[in-house]
């Protein structure tokens, strides 16, 4: 499972919250040192009262996310990403986790 990878041996770090404004765009920042060659990063988020979805992965560069609207974008060293969040909405509101895994 990727939380066990995430937790384990990849020693994912996210900043605990992140606030905006609606149709404020918002950057939540994920860091991931010790990330593998192999190894891709996976964003999730959790909505209320649900399981957490997976919204995007990649392995670098940066790309673009159609729901919700934004854009990953990953570190050239691949030791960092960001998840953009381009036109936040009320029910965006959630908790996003980043994960590594291969």
């Amino acid at each position: 499972s990727f939380s066990a990878v995430a937790t384990s041996r990849a020693q994912v770090q996210q900043e605990p919250s992140a606030e905006t404004t609606e149709g404020t765009g918002i950057s939540i920042s994920c860091s991931h040192p010790n990330i593998k060659t192999t190894d891709f990063i996976l964003w999730y988020r959790q909505l209320p009262e649900r399981g957490p979805t997976l919204i995007t992965f990649s392995h670098k560069g940066s790309k673009a996310l159609s729901d919700p609207p934004g854009r990953l974008s990953v570190a050239a060293d691949r030791r960092s990403s960001a998840l953009w969040l381009a036109r936040p909405r009320r029910g965006d509101a959630a908790v996003y986790y980043c994960a590594v895994g291969d």
